[in-house]
């Protein structure tokens, strides 16, 4: 059967709250001062705009007229802005605080009655009671007789009831312990305002489900739970500070509606019941109703005509519907009828709650008064920032140690590189593999032979560069003996060999290093030619070609090889999984803490800051609860990867597998340390050719200039000779038999121009004659070559030639071992250039000379732990 079209829908009648009344208050003046006396004058004046700002809020609180929504906004701005000033101004009666300002308040209910204060609670207090009150205006301004009216009453009714609550939770208590307080914002009728908007709310519900036709048992539920909000406030009014404070119709209005909204319960579940044809319950149902309304009809007084109309309407059909039951009853069913007192609550569901209003009225993210921070709450944050440091270091030590655990336990087990293996993806060790690499950059074994090549031809060099020097003072030698010969005792000048003596020496050493030299090259060509073999693996590429592979067992009873490793590469995967998530854990903790800034919070925090820290502290629980848990998933995931692991070393013969694998890596560690000794002794090899090529090139020098001074000399001597046998009078101070000869050990007397070093002089016209026709040995050139500290002297001293690179025995200390200079790469080639031309074309070559090789003095190869060159090979 139908509902009727209306019963207690039509029952519209709510209540609103008016605001409290308030007087003026200065705020501007005794603040300013505080902050011009505490800080300074400037950062009073900094703050300036701030005070004005506080100033027009409380100015405009006191003028009531603004629109509601207007009024909403202005309330939360201000209630924000208390938050602020008092975390930053304190304000009591104490003669070192702000003592100049008295907030007063009068009753929203019996205005005659006031409070005075000098703290800011009741202020806060009597803002957030008129933000509730302005929402409960809210709620009856909307028109609730369409579906969008209703439902924006019902969000302003809940908004009502969050500031009511949020009065009764933070502000009320503190209002109340000054020494003049008024009823309205104790914690008793912020609660009973809570209780009275909550019903209102739901009752809006209900409207708008008695619209829609919803089911006879939906409005049971909601219908009953607006009786039970209405009993709430009923109860509450009936305390003992609040059934004297309030009116008479405010009590009698909550009473019947709270009996109103039983009745409507117990009328829409007559109807579920009667569709289910359980009449007994039925009129037992009915006649509790209007029993209910009954007793409240009696008992109210003042109550509005158009309540106790739609209670009348209610009660009208109530009793058509129990007429109807009692008579179906008595004629069909005739069951026994149960006591009202013996039946089950009704079924209630509530569609409302009160709104959260921290948000709304957060004020940590307001920037006013921002500059100042007391020293408390710097301290405060402090002990905060420690906390937080403390919990993300220990929870940072968890994940990293449990990725060293997993590393290390994955080690142990020789995984994944044994899965790897398998599958033919092998892996050398990173050191080895760095070797191996590094060898092949710069050639590798097969490189060695245009290596020795390189000291084959610099060898040749130098031999070709002592032999044509030798020709020089041999040529020289002669021509002197034909002259001799030719002019007998009128060829006074000393004999060549006389004067060469000390440079023939020299070129009788260089030849003799040469040969030694000579000799260490085919040690090194031999020892590259027996030690191929072994080397030979590194020219492998890729390196990894040259391991041994993990074979399949050839026989197998069960076939199960397949299962087992995939078991075991589904855990490792698993295993790896959870390695990314420790990484993500560790990037949400340092994301978390840089955005955790609770200076704001501290700021206008009223309670207790160990309070405030547990809160914040604990949105940090659930990440480390995450880490735990990763962390033992780990281990679980270990333990099961042992022995799943176990299983696959037993199929798969692991151990031989194992130890072939240590066989090629010492075979290819034993070739990188043969290349490397022969890399070592060939770059010596290149460093001393280079040397000595230097010191016969200076040398050949030394020589060219002599043979020149001696043509010089030779041409005058044959021009007096001549002369003499002519007859001619020689009267001009001149005698054949004064010609003073250099000694090989007098001091150079003259130097040569830097040209002169760079060009062979024996193809090149002499430009001038010598000022005196006597040879004086030029200044030797002192080559210096890293890793040879020995200095080549003038050819007219003893001087000895530079040695063959380490000869065993020799008279010169070996070449002493050089670390790489800083920044060299192990694998950069021996020496730069190395791959270039043989002779580099970019120098002019002068007619008669040979060119310079294109030779820098090569690096050491990666450091080795021998020095020198020479080694038994």
């Amino acid at each position: 059967m139908a509902a009727p079209p209306s019963s207690s829908a039509t029952a519209n009648i709510m209540l609103a709250i008016y605001e409290k009344k308030t007087v003026t208050v200065d705020l501007y003046r005794p603040l300013r001062q505080y902050i011009a006396f505490t800080y300074s004058e400037r950062e009073a004046q900094n703050l300036e705009d701030d005070l004005q700002a506080l100033k027009q809020m409380r100015s405009d609180l006191e003028r009531p007229g603004d629109s509601l929504p207007a009024r909403r906004d202005l309330l939360q701005s201000y209630f924000k802005a208390l938050c602020l000033v008092e975390s930053r101004f304190p304000i009591s009666p104490d003669r070192d605080h702000i003592n100049s300002i008295t907030f007063t308040w009068y009753d929203a209910f019996k205005q005659k009655q006031k409070a005075s204060q000098q703290n800011i609670h009741l202020e806060k207090a009597a803002v957030l009671f008129n933000l509730g009150a302005v929402y409960s205006q809210l709620g009856l301004f909307y028109d609730r007789s369409s579906v969008d009216g209703m439902r924006q009453a019902a969000q302003a009714f809940i908004a009502a009831a969050g500031a009511f609550a949020f009065l009764r939770d933070n502000a009320a208590m503190k209002a109340s312990i000054g020494s003049s307080t008024t009823v309205d914002v104790s914690v008793e009728c912020a609660g009973m305002l809570e209780r009275l908007m909550l019903a209102q709310a739901q009752e809006c519900v209900f409207e708008n489900t008695i619209a829609k036709g919803s089911t006879p048992m939906v409005c049971t539920k909601i219908a009953r739970q607006v009786g039970l909000y209405y009993e709430e406030a009923f109860a509450a009014l009936n305390v003992a500070h609040l059934n004297q404070h309030f009116d008479k119709t405010w009590i009698s209005h909550v009473q019947l509606k709270a009996a109103l909204f039983y009745g409507e319960a117990c009328y829409r579940y007559g109807l579920e019941l009667h569709q289910k044809e359980e009449i007994a319950e039925e009129i037992a149902r009915l006649k509790s109703g209007i029993s209910a309304l009954s007793e409240a009809k009696k008992s109210s007084k003042g109550a509005a005509a158009q309540l106790l109309d739609t209670i009348t309407k209610l009660e009208t059909n109530l009793n058509r519907n129990l007429e109807r039951a009692v008579k179906e009853n008595d004629r069909v069913y005739l069951m026994r009828v149960p006591s009202p007192s013996t039946l089950p609550p009704l079924p209630a569901f509530s569609m409302v709650k009160s709104m959260p209003m921290n948000e709304v009225l957060d004020a940590s993210k307001e920037r006013m008064f921002s500059s100042l921070v007391p020293d408390s709450s710097a301290k405060a944050l402090s002990r905060y920032t420690e906390m937080v440091d403390d919990i993300i270091r220990t929870q940072a030590e968890k994940l990293q140690q449990g990725s060293e655990l997993a590393r290390v336990r994955l080690k142990e087990m020789d995984l994944p590189d044994s899965i790897l293996a398998l599958e033919g993806n092998f892996t050398l060790p990173t050191d080895l593999k760095e070797d191996v690499e590094a060898v092949q950059i710069c050639g590798g074994p097969a490189g060695l032979e245009a290596e020795l090549q390189q000291l084959m031809d610099l060898r040749r060099v130098n031999q070709e560069l002592l032999v044509q020097t030798e020709e020089l003072l041999q040529k020289e030698a002669r021509e002197d003996g034909q002259f001799r010969s030719q002019f007998g005792t009128r060829w006074t000048r000393p004999q060549s060999s006389t004067l060469t003596k000390n440079l023939q020496d020299r070129l009788n050493r260089f030849a003799a290093n040469l040969k030694q030299a000579s000799e260490s090259d085919a040690r090194i060509e031999r020892s590259v030619r027996e030690h191929m073999a072994l080397m030979s693996i590194l020219d492998r590429r890729p390196i990894e070609s040259a391991l041994p592979t993990l074979a399949r067992p050839i026989m197998s009873l069960d076939a199960n090889e397949d299962a087992i490793v995939g078991a075991l590469k589904q855990s490792l995967r698993q295993l790896e999984t959870l390695g990314a998530q420790r990484a993500g854990l560790e990037d949400m903790l340092k994301e978390m803490k840089r955005k955790d800034d609770i200076l704001p919070k501290l700021m206008t925090s009223t309670g207790s800051y160990e309070d405030l820290f547990r809160k914040e502290i604990a949105k940090y629980d659930n990440i480390s609860e995450d880490i735990a848990q990763n962390i033992e998933a780990q281990e679980q995931l270990l333990l099961q990867i042992q022995a799943q692991n176990d299983e696959f070393a037993a199929i798969f013969n692991l151990e031989d597998y194992k130890a072939s694998r240590e066989k090629s890596y010492k075979q290819i560690a034993a070739a990188i340390a043969k290349f490397r000794e022969i890399k070592e002794n060939i770059n010596e090899g290149l460093k001393f050719y280079v040397t000595l090529q230097d010191a016969i090139t200076n040398i050949k020098q030394q020589c060219s200039d002599f043979v020149m001074t001696r043509n010089i000399q030779c041409r005058e001597m044959i021009e007096d000779v001549q002369r003499q046998m002519a007859g001619l009078s020689f009267q001009d101070g001149k005698n054949t038999g004064a010609y003073n000869y250099p000694s090989v050990s007098q001091p150079h007397q003259t130097q040569r121009a830097t040209s002169q070093q760079q060009t062979d002089p024996v193809n090149m016209t002499h430009p001038s004659r010598p000022q005196a026709p006597y040879y004086q040995p030029p200044p030797p050139e002192q080559p210096t070559m890293p890793g040879y500290a020995h200095s080549l002297p003038p050819y007219g001293t003893t001087q000895q030639a530079p040695p063959p690179y380490h000869v065993a025995g020799g008279p010169y200390p070996p070449q002493q071992a050089q670390q790489p200079p800083p920044g060299h790469e192990y694998g950069q080639p021996a020496y730069p250039g190395w791959r270039g031309p043989y002779y580099n074309n970019a120098h002019a070559q002068q007619p008669g000379s040979l060119p310079r090789p294109p030779y820098s003095i090569p690096a050491q190869y990666p450091p080795h732990h021998q020095s020198g060159y020479y080694k038994q090979q």
